[in-house]
Protein backbone atom coordinates (compact mmCIF):
# COMPACT_ATOMS: atom_id res chain seq x y z
CA UNK A 1 0.00 0.00 0.00
CA UNK A 2 1.81 3.35 -0.92
CA UNK A 3 1.53 6.36 1.49
CA UNK A 4 -1.23 8.44 -0.34
CA UNK A 5 -3.66 5.53 -0.20
CA UNK A 6 -2.53 4.66 3.40
CA UNK A 7 -2.87 8.57 4.07
CA UNK A 8 -7.30 8.32 2.63
CA UNK A 9 -7.74 4.92 4.35
CA UNK A 10 -6.49 6.38 7.74
CA UNK A 11 -8.99 9.71 6.71
CA UNK A 12 -12.31 7.60 5.81
CA UNK A 13 -11.35 5.14 8.70
CA UNK A 14 -11.15 8.09 11.56
CA UNK A 15 -14.02 9.75 10.07
CA UNK A 16 -15.95 6.50 10.61
CA UNK A 17 -14.58 5.56 13.90
CA UNK A 18 -15.81 8.67 15.37
CA UNK A 19 -19.23 8.17 13.56
CA UNK A 20 -19.33 5.00 15.31
CA UNK A 21 -18.01 6.66 18.65
CA UNK A 22 -20.04 9.38 18.87
CA UNK A 23 -23.59 7.81 17.82
CA UNK A 24 -23.40 5.26 20.20
CA UNK A 25 -21.68 7.11 22.90
CA UNK A 26 -18.98 4.06 23.55
CA UNK A 27 -15.64 2.92 21.96
CA UNK A 28 -15.37 2.75 17.95
CA UNK A 29 -15.38 -0.80 16.79
CA UNK A 30 -13.40 -1.84 13.73
CA UNK A 31 -15.64 -4.24 12.56
CA UNK A 32 -18.69 -2.06 12.73
CA UNK A 33 -16.01 0.92 10.82
CA UNK A 34 -15.01 -1.65 7.38
CA UNK A 35 -18.59 -1.69 6.66
CA UNK A 36 -19.16 1.30 5.59
CA UNK A 37 -15.50 2.10 4.95
CA UNK A 38 -15.20 -0.51 2.33
CA UNK A 39 -18.65 0.30 0.81
CA UNK A 40 -17.91 3.96 0.45
CA UNK A 41 -14.47 3.39 -1.22
CA UNK A 42 -14.06 0.48 -3.75
CA UNK A 43 -10.95 0.98 -4.85
CA UNK A 44 -9.69 0.23 -1.31
CA UNK A 45 -11.25 -3.45 -1.96
CA UNK A 46 -8.20 -4.83 -3.81
CA UNK A 47 -6.10 -3.65 -0.28
CA UNK A 48 -8.28 -5.69 1.35
CA UNK A 49 -6.03 -7.85 3.47
CA UNK A 50 -3.94 -4.61 4.62
CA UNK A 51 -6.76 -2.56 5.41
CA UNK A 52 -7.89 -3.90 8.55
CA UNK A 53 -4.38 -3.37 10.44
CA UNK A 54 -4.21 0.22 9.39
CA UNK A 55 -7.77 1.05 10.73
CA UNK A 56 -6.92 -1.12 13.97
CA UNK A 57 -4.69 1.24 14.81
CA UNK A 58 -6.91 4.26 13.68
CA UNK A 59 -9.62 3.03 16.22
CA UNK A 60 -7.56 2.44 18.77
CA UNK A 61 -6.63 6.42 18.55
CA UNK A 62 -9.97 7.53 18.48
CA UNK A 63 -10.69 5.33 21.47
CA UNK A 64 -7.53 7.07 23.10
CA UNK A 65 -9.86 10.45 23.23
CA UNK A 66 -12.70 11.26 25.59
CA UNK A 67 -16.37 11.41 24.34
CA UNK A 68 -15.73 15.84 23.87
CA UNK A 69 -12.80 15.48 22.12
CA UNK A 70 -14.05 12.39 20.27
CA UNK A 71 -17.12 15.06 19.10
CA UNK A 72 -14.94 18.03 18.62
CA UNK A 73 -12.72 15.96 15.99
CA UNK A 74 -15.67 14.49 14.15
CA UNK A 75 -17.17 18.34 14.05
CA UNK A 76 -13.91 18.79 12.57
CA UNK A 77 -13.66 15.85 9.66
CA UNK A 78 -17.59 15.49 9.29
CA UNK A 79 -19.51 18.77 9.97
CA UNK A 80 -22.32 17.61 8.12
CA UNK A 81 -22.44 13.73 8.98
CA UNK A 82 -22.43 14.94 12.63
CA UNK A 83 -25.38 17.70 11.97
CA UNK A 84 -27.38 14.96 10.79
CA UNK A 85 -27.05 12.30 12.99
CA UNK A 86 -27.69 15.09 16.15
CA UNK A 87 -30.96 16.04 14.18
CA UNK A 88 -31.61 12.33 14.15
CA UNK A 89 -31.24 12.10 17.84
CA UNK A 90 -33.30 15.03 18.55
CA UNK A 91 -36.12 14.15 16.40
CA UNK A 92 -38.69 11.62 16.80
CA UNK A 93 -37.29 8.05 16.69
CA UNK A 94 -40.53 6.11 15.36
CA UNK A 95 -40.01 9.02 12.41
CA UNK A 96 -38.34 7.61 9.06
CA UNK A 97 -37.32 11.24 7.65
CA UNK A 98 -39.48 12.32 3.75
CA UNK A 99 -38.26 10.28 0.50
CA UNK A 100 -36.09 12.91 -1.06
CA UNK A 101 -37.70 14.82 -4.18
CA UNK A 102 -41.23 12.27 -3.46
CA UNK A 103 -43.75 15.66 -4.32
CA UNK A 104 -41.68 15.30 -7.93
CA UNK A 105 -43.42 12.00 -8.89
CA UNK A 106 -47.30 11.42 -9.28
CA UNK A 107 -47.35 8.50 -6.96
CA UNK A 108 -44.33 7.20 -4.67
CA UNK A 109 -43.70 3.36 -6.09
CA UNK A 110 -41.08 1.79 -3.96
CA UNK A 111 -40.32 -2.40 -3.95
CA UNK A 112 -38.83 -5.06 -1.85
CA UNK A 113 -36.41 -7.58 -3.71
CA UNK A 114 -36.14 -10.16 -1.76
CA UNK A 115 -34.23 -13.40 -3.19
CA UNK A 116 -36.45 -16.57 -2.50
CA UNK A 117 -34.11 -18.91 -1.04
CA UNK A 118 -35.31 -19.32 2.65
CA UNK A 119 -38.41 -17.56 4.53
CA UNK A 120 -36.71 -14.52 6.23
CA UNK A 121 -34.98 -13.44 8.94
CA UNK A 122 -35.28 -9.89 11.25
CA UNK A 123 -32.88 -8.26 9.47
CA UNK A 124 -34.87 -8.98 5.94
CA UNK A 125 -37.65 -7.39 7.90
CA UNK A 126 -36.35 -4.03 7.92
CA UNK A 127 -36.95 -3.28 3.90
CA UNK A 128 -40.40 -4.13 3.86
CA UNK A 129 -41.06 -2.22 7.86
CA UNK A 130 -39.81 0.79 6.09
CA UNK A 131 -41.70 0.39 2.68
CA UNK A 132 -45.47 -0.24 3.77
CA UNK A 133 -44.41 2.35 6.57
CA UNK A 134 -43.33 4.98 3.25
CA UNK A 135 -46.38 3.62 1.55
CA UNK A 136 -48.86 4.59 4.39
CA UNK A 137 -47.44 8.32 4.49
CA UNK A 138 -47.55 8.64 0.56
CA UNK A 139 -50.34 6.78 -0.30
CA UNK A 140 -47.95 5.15 -2.59
CA UNK A 141 -47.51 1.57 -3.89
CA UNK A 142 -45.63 -1.12 -2.83
CA UNK A 143 -44.18 -3.71 -5.11
CA UNK A 144 -42.69 -7.06 -4.47
CA UNK A 145 -40.04 -8.48 -6.55
CA UNK A 146 -38.83 -11.69 -6.37
CA UNK A 147 -34.98 -11.19 -7.68
CA UNK A 148 -34.71 -15.12 -8.90
CA UNK A 149 -32.60 -15.18 -11.50
CA UNK A 150 -29.49 -17.24 -10.31
CA UNK A 151 -30.93 -21.04 -10.04
CA UNK A 152 -27.07 -22.36 -9.03
CA UNK A 153 -25.52 -19.85 -6.62
CA UNK A 154 -28.46 -18.26 -5.01
CA UNK A 155 -30.87 -21.02 -5.69
CA UNK A 156 -34.62 -20.17 -4.71
CA UNK A 157 -36.47 -22.51 -2.98
CA UNK A 158 -40.06 -23.00 -4.07
CA UNK A 159 -41.58 -22.93 -0.54
CA UNK A 160 -40.12 -19.19 -0.11
CA UNK A 161 -42.23 -17.17 -2.17
CA UNK A 162 -45.29 -17.81 -0.35
CA UNK A 163 -43.17 -17.94 2.97
CA UNK A 164 -42.04 -14.17 2.24
CA UNK A 165 -45.54 -12.99 1.52
CA UNK A 166 -47.02 -14.55 4.49
CA UNK A 167 -43.91 -13.14 7.03
CA UNK A 168 -45.00 -9.51 4.78
CA UNK A 169 -48.50 -10.22 5.87
CA UNK A 170 -47.27 -10.94 9.58
CA UNK A 171 -45.65 -7.34 9.68
CA UNK A 172 -48.69 -5.81 8.87
CA UNK A 173 -48.73 -4.88 4.95
CA UNK A 174 -50.00 -6.13 1.53
CA UNK A 175 -48.50 -5.50 -1.58
CA UNK A 176 -50.17 -3.96 -4.33
CA UNK A 177 -47.73 -5.89 -6.76
CA UNK A 178 -45.97 -9.23 -6.96
CA UNK A 179 -43.43 -9.95 -9.67
CA UNK A 180 -41.72 -12.81 -10.41
CA UNK A 181 -38.07 -12.38 -12.19
CA UNK A 182 -37.70 -15.65 -13.38
CA UNK A 183 -41.13 -15.23 -15.30
CA UNK A 184 -39.97 -12.34 -17.16
CA UNK A 185 -36.81 -13.34 -18.97
CA UNK A 186 -38.25 -12.90 -22.85
CA UNK A 187 -38.18 -8.68 -21.59
CA UNK A 188 -34.78 -9.15 -20.14
CA UNK A 189 -33.42 -11.03 -23.61
CA UNK A 190 -35.56 -8.09 -25.47
CA UNK A 191 -33.80 -5.29 -23.49
CA UNK A 192 -30.59 -6.81 -24.44
CA UNK A 193 -30.98 -6.85 -27.80
CA UNK A 194 -32.38 -3.34 -27.84
CA UNK A 195 -29.11 -2.40 -25.72
CA UNK A 196 -26.84 -4.18 -28.37
CA UNK A 197 -28.85 -2.37 -30.89
CA UNK A 198 -27.65 1.00 -29.29
CA UNK A 199 -24.12 -0.19 -28.68
CA UNK A 200 -24.24 -0.79 -25.29
CA UNK A 201 -23.51 -4.27 -25.17
CA UNK A 202 -21.18 -7.09 -26.79
CA UNK A 203 -20.76 -10.79 -26.00
CA UNK A 204 -17.53 -12.19 -24.55
CA UNK A 205 -16.14 -15.29 -24.32
CA UNK A 206 -13.12 -14.71 -22.24
CA UNK A 207 -12.19 -16.72 -19.29
CA UNK A 208 -13.06 -15.27 -15.99
CA UNK A 209 -9.23 -14.77 -15.17
CA UNK A 210 -8.27 -13.27 -18.24
CA UNK A 211 -10.88 -11.02 -18.27
CA UNK A 212 -10.30 -9.93 -14.54
CA UNK A 213 -6.81 -9.50 -15.67
CA UNK A 214 -7.27 -7.21 -18.76
CA UNK A 215 -9.72 -4.88 -16.30
CA UNK A 216 -7.70 -4.36 -13.91
CA UNK A 217 -4.84 -2.96 -16.25
CA UNK A 218 -7.30 -1.33 -17.91
CA UNK A 219 -6.71 -2.56 -21.29
CA UNK A 220 -10.14 -3.83 -23.57
CA UNK A 221 -10.75 -7.21 -24.11
CA UNK A 222 -10.60 -8.58 -27.66
CA UNK A 223 -14.31 -9.28 -28.40
CA UNK A 224 -15.40 -5.41 -27.02
CA UNK A 225 -15.11 -3.93 -30.58
CA UNK A 226 -17.37 -6.95 -32.16
CA UNK A 227 -20.11 -5.59 -34.79
CA UNK A 228 -24.11 -4.95 -33.21
CA UNK A 229 -24.75 -8.36 -35.69
CA UNK A 230 -22.49 -9.95 -34.68
CA UNK A 231 -23.28 -10.16 -30.83
CA UNK A 232 -27.13 -10.36 -31.94
CA UNK A 233 -26.48 -14.18 -33.78
CA UNK A 234 -23.93 -14.98 -30.75
CA UNK A 235 -26.49 -13.32 -27.97
CA UNK A 236 -29.52 -15.60 -29.80
CA UNK A 237 -27.46 -18.66 -29.28
CA UNK A 238 -26.85 -17.60 -25.73
CA UNK A 239 -30.50 -17.93 -25.47
CA UNK A 240 -30.82 -20.64 -27.67
CA UNK A 241 -28.70 -22.68 -25.07
CA UNK A 242 -26.21 -23.35 -27.74
CA UNK A 243 -22.92 -22.36 -24.82
CA UNK A 244 -22.51 -23.61 -22.15
CA UNK A 245 -21.91 -22.72 -18.55
CA UNK A 246 -19.04 -19.88 -18.27
CA UNK A 247 -18.43 -20.46 -22.71
CA UNK A 248 -19.90 -16.70 -23.33
CA UNK A 249 -21.50 -13.84 -21.48
CA UNK A 250 -23.15 -10.58 -22.58
CA UNK A 251 -20.87 -7.62 -21.25
CA UNK A 252 -22.42 -4.13 -20.79
CA UNK A 253 -20.04 -1.87 -22.60
CA UNK A 254 -18.86 0.98 -20.22
CA UNK A 255 -15.54 2.92 -19.73
CA UNK A 256 -13.06 0.31 -19.42
CA UNK A 257 -10.42 2.87 -17.83
CA UNK A 258 -13.15 3.91 -15.50
CA UNK A 259 -11.71 4.95 -11.64
CA UNK A 260 -13.15 1.75 -10.25
CA UNK A 261 -12.55 -1.59 -11.72
CA UNK A 262 -15.73 -3.25 -10.90
CA UNK A 263 -17.50 -0.86 -13.09
CA UNK A 264 -15.47 -2.13 -16.44
CA UNK A 265 -17.31 -3.40 -18.76
CA UNK A 266 -19.61 -5.74 -16.28
CA UNK A 267 -21.49 -8.71 -17.15
CA UNK A 268 -25.44 -8.52 -17.72
CA UNK A 269 -25.97 -12.15 -19.09
CA UNK A 270 -24.17 -15.29 -18.29
CA UNK A 271 -24.86 -19.18 -18.62
CA UNK A 272 -26.07 -21.63 -16.34
CA UNK A 273 -26.28 -25.22 -16.51
CA UNK A 274 -28.50 -25.98 -13.78
CA UNK A 275 -32.28 -25.81 -14.10
CA UNK A 276 -34.66 -23.01 -12.42
CA UNK A 277 -36.37 -24.91 -9.61
CA UNK A 278 -39.69 -23.34 -10.69
CA UNK A 279 -41.05 -25.67 -13.75
CA UNK A 280 -41.88 -22.40 -15.70
CA UNK A 281 -38.00 -21.26 -15.66
CA UNK A 282 -36.58 -24.79 -16.09
CA UNK A 283 -36.06 -24.74 -19.59
CA UNK A 284 -33.58 -21.52 -19.35
CA UNK A 285 -30.45 -21.46 -19.60
CA UNK A 286 -29.07 -17.74 -20.35
CA UNK A 287 -29.75 -15.79 -16.89
CA UNK A 288 -29.52 -11.91 -16.62
CA UNK A 289 -27.24 -10.87 -13.46
CA UNK A 290 -29.21 -8.80 -11.13
CA UNK A 291 -27.91 -5.68 -12.26
CA UNK A 292 -29.31 -6.28 -15.55
CA UNK A 293 -32.16 -7.75 -14.41
CA UNK A 294 -32.92 -5.29 -11.39
CA UNK A 295 -32.49 -2.31 -13.22
CA UNK A 296 -34.75 -3.01 -16.21
CA UNK A 297 -37.44 -4.40 -13.74
CA UNK A 298 -37.14 -1.39 -11.33
CA UNK A 299 -37.77 0.93 -14.53
CA UNK A 300 -40.45 -0.79 -16.05
CA UNK A 301 -42.65 -1.25 -12.89
CA UNK A 302 -42.53 2.72 -12.11
CA UNK A 303 -40.02 2.29 -9.20
CA UNK A 304 -39.19 5.87 -7.88
CA UNK A 305 -37.50 5.21 -4.70
CA UNK A 306 -34.91 2.34 -3.97
CA UNK A 307 -33.56 1.55 -0.76
CA UNK A 308 -30.04 -0.67 -0.71
CA UNK A 309 -27.31 -1.50 1.59
CA UNK A 310 -24.33 1.02 1.10
CA UNK A 311 -22.63 -1.73 0.23
CA UNK A 312 -24.46 -2.14 -2.90
CA UNK A 313 -23.37 1.57 -3.82
CA UNK A 314 -21.81 -0.31 -7.07
CA UNK A 315 -24.64 -1.56 -8.30
CA UNK A 316 -26.35 1.83 -9.05
CA UNK A 317 -23.70 2.97 -10.79
CA UNK A 318 -23.73 0.08 -13.30
CA UNK A 319 -27.20 0.42 -13.83
CA UNK A 320 -26.96 4.09 -14.47
CA UNK A 321 -24.95 2.70 -17.57
CA UNK A 322 -27.72 0.97 -19.09
CA UNK A 323 -30.25 3.59 -17.99
CA UNK A 324 -27.88 6.32 -19.88
CA UNK A 325 -28.13 4.12 -22.97
CA UNK A 326 -31.95 3.74 -23.24
CA UNK A 327 -32.72 7.40 -21.93
CA UNK A 328 -33.87 6.67 -18.44
CA UNK A 329 -34.34 8.64 -15.06
CA UNK A 330 -32.80 6.78 -12.58
CA UNK A 331 -34.99 6.55 -9.44
CA UNK A 332 -34.01 8.07 -6.51
CA UNK A 333 -31.63 6.46 -3.95
CA UNK A 334 -31.62 5.71 -0.25
CA UNK A 335 -28.44 3.94 0.96
CA UNK A 336 -28.44 2.59 4.63
CA UNK A 337 -26.00 0.55 6.61
CA UNK A 338 -26.72 -3.08 7.73
CA UNK A 339 -28.88 -4.15 10.80
CA UNK A 340 -26.78 -6.08 13.73
CA UNK A 341 -29.45 -8.03 15.85
CA UNK A 342 -28.55 -9.22 19.52
CA UNK A 343 -29.25 -11.81 21.73
CA UNK A 344 -29.06 -14.91 18.99
CA UNK A 345 -25.73 -17.11 18.61
CA UNK A 346 -26.88 -17.66 14.90
CA UNK A 347 -25.49 -15.70 12.24
CA UNK A 348 -28.27 -13.39 10.29
CA UNK A 349 -27.48 -15.57 7.12
CA UNK A 350 -30.45 -17.67 5.01
CA UNK A 351 -27.80 -20.14 3.92
CA UNK A 352 -26.20 -20.51 7.30
CA UNK A 353 -29.56 -21.15 8.97
CA UNK A 354 -30.53 -23.83 6.40
CA UNK A 355 -27.36 -25.60 7.12
CA UNK A 356 -28.06 -25.47 10.84
CA UNK A 357 -31.91 -26.62 10.37
CA UNK A 358 -31.02 -29.82 7.56
CA UNK A 359 -27.95 -30.60 10.28
CA UNK A 360 -30.73 -30.98 12.80
CA UNK A 361 -29.05 -28.21 14.93
CA UNK A 362 -32.15 -26.48 14.22
CA UNK A 363 -35.94 -27.83 14.30
CA UNK A 364 -36.68 -25.14 11.74
CA UNK A 365 -37.50 -22.25 10.89
CA UNK A 366 -40.03 -21.11 13.63
CA UNK A 367 -37.33 -22.85 16.36
CA UNK A 368 -37.36 -20.44 18.99
CA UNK A 369 -33.49 -20.18 18.61
CA UNK A 370 -33.57 -19.20 15.11
CA UNK A 371 -33.68 -15.26 14.34
CA UNK A 372 -36.19 -15.45 12.14
CA UNK A 373 -39.70 -13.72 11.72
CA UNK A 374 -41.54 -17.43 11.69
CA UNK A 375 -39.62 -17.80 15.23
CA UNK A 376 -41.09 -14.17 16.06
CA UNK A 377 -44.45 -15.34 15.51
CA UNK A 378 -44.83 -18.54 16.67
CA UNK A 379 -42.96 -16.79 20.00
CA UNK A 380 -46.11 -14.42 20.21
CA UNK A 381 -44.67 -11.67 19.11
CA UNK A 382 -46.73 -9.46 16.65
CA UNK A 383 -45.60 -8.17 13.28
CA UNK A 384 -46.58 -4.30 14.45
CA UNK A 385 -43.91 -4.86 17.37
CA UNK A 386 -41.39 -5.71 15.18
CA UNK A 387 -42.02 -2.99 12.72
CA UNK A 388 -42.20 -0.15 15.14
CA UNK A 389 -38.83 -1.03 16.34
CA UNK A 390 -37.10 -1.07 12.85
CA UNK A 391 -38.49 2.12 11.74
CA UNK A 392 -36.71 3.53 15.01
CA UNK A 393 -33.46 2.56 13.51
CA UNK A 394 -34.10 5.21 10.47
CA UNK A 395 -32.45 5.13 7.43
CA UNK A 396 -28.94 5.90 8.53
CA UNK A 397 -26.09 4.65 6.44
CA UNK A 398 -24.23 3.38 9.54
CA UNK A 399 -24.70 0.61 10.68
CA UNK A 400 -27.08 0.14 13.08
CA UNK A 401 -27.93 -2.09 16.26
CA UNK A 402 -31.00 -4.03 16.73
CA UNK A 403 -31.59 -4.70 20.42
CA UNK A 404 -34.25 -7.36 21.00
CA UNK A 405 -35.13 -5.40 24.12
CA UNK A 406 -36.98 -2.45 22.09
CA UNK A 407 -39.10 -5.28 19.92
CA UNK A 408 -39.95 -6.95 23.33
CA UNK A 409 -40.86 -3.22 24.93
CA UNK A 410 -42.94 -2.90 21.87
CA UNK A 411 -44.85 -5.99 22.30
CA UNK A 412 -45.09 -6.44 26.01
CA UNK A 413 -47.69 -2.99 25.18
CA UNK A 414 -49.46 -4.58 22.74
CA UNK A 415 -50.25 -8.03 24.96
CA UNK A 416 -49.57 -7.11 28.40
CA UNK A 417 -53.68 -5.73 29.01
CA UNK A 418 -54.73 -8.97 27.08
CA UNK A 419 -52.53 -11.67 28.75
CA UNK A 420 -54.04 -13.64 31.81
CA UNK A 421 -51.84 -14.49 34.48
CA UNK A 422 -50.67 -18.32 35.61
CA UNK A 423 -48.22 -19.38 37.35
CA UNK A 424 -45.21 -21.53 35.69
CA UNK A 425 -42.76 -23.40 38.76
CA UNK A 426 -39.58 -24.66 37.22
CA UNK A 427 -37.13 -27.49 39.06
CA UNK A 428 -40.21 -27.07 41.71
CA UNK A 429 -39.38 -28.44 45.29
CA UNK A 430 -42.77 -30.25 47.13
CA UNK A 431 -44.06 -29.17 50.44
CA UNK A 432 -47.28 -29.96 52.53
CA UNK A 433 -49.45 -27.24 53.60
CA UNK A 434 -50.69 -27.05 56.85
CA UNK A 435 -53.39 -25.03 58.26
CA UNK A 436 -54.58 -23.14 55.15
CA UNK A 437 -57.57 -22.87 52.56
CA UNK A 438 -58.03 -25.57 50.57
CA UNK A 439 -57.62 -23.58 47.76
CA UNK A 440 -55.66 -20.42 46.46
CA UNK A 441 -57.65 -17.69 44.48
CA UNK A 442 -55.23 -15.42 42.57
CA UNK A 443 -56.67 -12.85 40.15
CA UNK A 444 -56.50 -13.84 36.16
CA UNK A 445 -55.70 -9.84 35.74
CA UNK A 446 -54.33 -7.46 38.23
CA UNK A 447 -55.55 -4.73 36.39
CA UNK A 448 -58.97 -6.48 35.65
CA UNK A 449 -61.00 -7.52 38.56
CA UNK A 450 -64.09 -8.20 36.00
CA UNK A 451 -62.14 -11.22 34.28
CA UNK A 452 -62.25 -13.36 37.81
CA UNK A 453 -59.83 -15.61 39.85
CA UNK A 454 -58.05 -18.75 39.02
CA UNK A 455 -58.33 -21.60 41.60
CA UNK A 456 -54.97 -23.55 42.31
CA UNK A 457 -55.42 -26.30 44.58
CA UNK A 458 -53.07 -26.52 47.74
CA UNK A 459 -54.82 -29.50 49.97
CA UNK A 460 -52.03 -32.10 48.08
CA UNK A 461 -49.16 -29.39 48.95
CA UNK A 462 -47.67 -27.07 46.55
CA UNK A 463 -44.37 -26.58 44.77
CA UNK A 464 -41.78 -24.15 44.53
CA UNK A 465 -39.10 -22.77 42.78
CA UNK A 466 -35.82 -23.76 44.55
CA UNK A 467 -34.52 -20.26 44.97
CA UNK A 468 -38.18 -19.09 46.45
CA UNK A 469 -37.97 -21.87 49.13
CA UNK A 470 -37.64 -20.14 52.40
CA UNK A 471 -34.87 -21.13 55.28
CA UNK A 472 -36.18 -23.28 58.28
CA UNK A 473 -38.25 -20.73 60.81
CA UNK A 474 -38.69 -17.89 57.39
CA UNK A 475 -41.99 -16.55 56.18
CA UNK A 476 -43.16 -16.58 52.28
CA UNK A 477 -46.39 -15.17 50.71
CA UNK A 478 -47.82 -17.50 48.66
CA UNK A 479 -49.48 -15.37 45.94
CA UNK A 480 -53.54 -15.36 46.01
CA UNK A 481 -53.09 -18.01 48.89
CA UNK A 482 -51.38 -16.93 52.16
CA UNK A 483 -48.82 -16.68 54.56
CA UNK A 484 -46.86 -19.62 54.95
CA UNK A 485 -43.67 -19.89 57.48
CA UNK A 486 -41.49 -23.35 56.66
CA UNK A 487 -41.60 -25.39 60.09
CA UNK A 488 -38.93 -26.04 61.55
CA UNK A 489 -39.57 -29.39 63.05
CA UNK A 490 -40.85 -30.50 59.41
CA UNK A 491 -38.67 -28.64 56.74
CA UNK A 492 -41.42 -30.18 53.92
CA UNK A 493 -43.84 -28.39 55.61
CA UNK A 494 -45.46 -25.22 55.09
CA UNK A 495 -47.69 -24.05 57.99
CA UNK A 496 -50.09 -21.02 56.81
CA UNK A 497 -49.78 -18.32 59.55
CA UNK A 498 -52.47 -15.25 60.50
CA UNK A 499 -49.88 -12.46 59.34
CA UNK A 500 -51.81 -10.07 57.11
CA UNK A 501 -50.95 -8.48 53.92
CA UNK A 502 -48.53 -5.51 55.91
CA UNK A 503 -46.12 -8.14 56.30
CA UNK A 504 -45.31 -7.90 53.00
CA UNK A 505 -45.36 -4.10 52.17
CA UNK A 506 -43.13 -3.94 55.37
CA UNK A 507 -40.63 -5.88 53.23
CA UNK A 508 -40.23 -8.47 55.29
CA UNK A 509 -42.14 -11.31 53.74
CA UNK A 510 -41.33 -12.01 49.90
CA UNK A 511 -44.42 -12.50 47.83
CA UNK A 512 -43.57 -15.82 45.83
CA UNK A 513 -45.73 -17.87 43.02
CA UNK A 514 -46.73 -21.72 43.44
CA UNK A 515 -48.13 -24.41 41.93
CA UNK A 516 -50.22 -27.49 43.20
CA UNK A 517 -48.29 -30.92 44.16
CA UNK A 518 -50.68 -32.70 42.61
CA UNK A 519 -53.35 -31.90 39.75
CA UNK A 520 -51.06 -28.82 37.72
CA UNK A 521 -50.14 -29.08 34.30
CA UNK A 522 -47.01 -30.25 32.97
CA UNK A 523 -45.35 -27.56 30.85
CA UNK A 524 -42.32 -27.67 28.15
CA UNK A 525 -41.47 -24.11 27.50
CA UNK A 526 -39.12 -23.63 24.19
CA UNK A 527 -37.02 -20.58 24.78
CA UNK A 528 -34.10 -19.32 22.77
CA UNK A 529 -32.04 -20.59 25.27
CA UNK A 530 -33.03 -23.99 24.95
CA UNK A 531 -36.46 -25.98 26.11
CA UNK A 532 -37.07 -25.28 29.77
CA UNK A 533 -39.73 -27.96 32.16
CA UNK A 534 -42.20 -27.00 35.05
CA UNK A 535 -45.59 -27.50 36.39
CA UNK A 536 -48.51 -24.66 35.61
CA UNK A 537 -51.88 -24.27 37.22
CA UNK A 538 -55.08 -26.35 36.32
CA UNK A 539 -56.82 -23.39 34.88
CA UNK A 540 -53.66 -23.24 32.44
CA UNK A 541 -55.01 -26.36 30.61
CA UNK A 542 -57.93 -24.02 29.31
CA UNK A 543 -56.16 -22.01 27.46
CA UNK A 544 -56.49 -21.82 23.94
CA UNK A 545 -54.09 -22.35 21.62
CA UNK A 546 -52.69 -19.18 20.26
CA UNK A 547 -53.54 -17.51 23.40
CA UNK A 548 -50.13 -14.89 24.66
CA UNK A 549 -50.02 -15.60 28.71
CA UNK A 550 -47.71 -14.04 31.33
CA UNK A 551 -46.44 -16.72 33.65
CA UNK A 552 -45.67 -14.23 36.36
CA UNK A 553 -42.23 -13.87 37.38
CA UNK A 554 -40.96 -15.78 34.66
CA UNK A 555 -42.55 -13.85 31.54
CA UNK A 556 -44.78 -14.29 28.44
CA UNK A 557 -45.35 -17.13 26.36
CA UNK A 558 -47.51 -18.17 23.54
CA UNK A 559 -49.50 -21.39 23.97
CA UNK A 560 -48.64 -23.41 21.21
CA UNK A 561 -50.33 -27.18 21.92
CA UNK A 562 -52.03 -28.79 24.72
CA UNK A 563 -51.53 -32.88 25.01
CA UNK A 564 -52.30 -35.49 27.17
CA UNK A 565 -48.79 -35.32 28.51
CA UNK A 566 -48.20 -32.21 28.71
CA UNK A 567 -48.45 -28.26 27.31
CA UNK A 568 -45.97 -26.67 25.26
CA UNK A 569 -45.26 -22.71 25.15
CA UNK A 570 -42.86 -20.85 23.51
CA UNK A 571 -41.70 -18.16 25.38
CA UNK A 572 -42.27 -14.53 24.04
CA UNK A 573 -39.99 -12.09 26.22
CA UNK A 574 -40.18 -11.07 29.58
Amino acid sequence: MDEDLRERVEREAEKHALLNAVKYDSDADVGAVMGPLMGENPDFRPHGDEIPGVVGGVVARVNDLSTPEKRDRLAELAPEELAEMESEDEGDDHALPDLPNADDYDEVRMRAAPNPNGPWHIGHARMPAVIGTYKERYDGSFIVRFDDTDPETKRPDLDAYDAILDDIAYLGFEPDDVVIASDRLETYYEHARDLIDAGGAYTCSCTGEEFSALKNDARACPHREKDAATTREEFQAMVDGEYGSGEMVLRVRTDIEHKNPALRDWVAFRMIDTPHPREEAADYRCWPMLDFQSGVDDHLTGVTHIIRGIDLQDSAKRQRFVYDYFGWEYPEVIHWGHVQVDAYDVKLSTSTLKARIEAGELDGWDDPRAPTLQSLRRRGIRGEAVVEALIALGTSTSNVDLSMSSIYAANRELVDDGAERYFLVRDGERFRVAGGPEAGHPPLHPDHEERGERTIPAADGVVLEPEDVPEAGERVWLKGYACVRRSGGDPETLVATDDGIEVVRDGGVDVVHWAPAEGGVDVRMRTPDGDVTGVSEPDFGETAVGDVVQFERVGFARVDEHAADESVVYWTHP
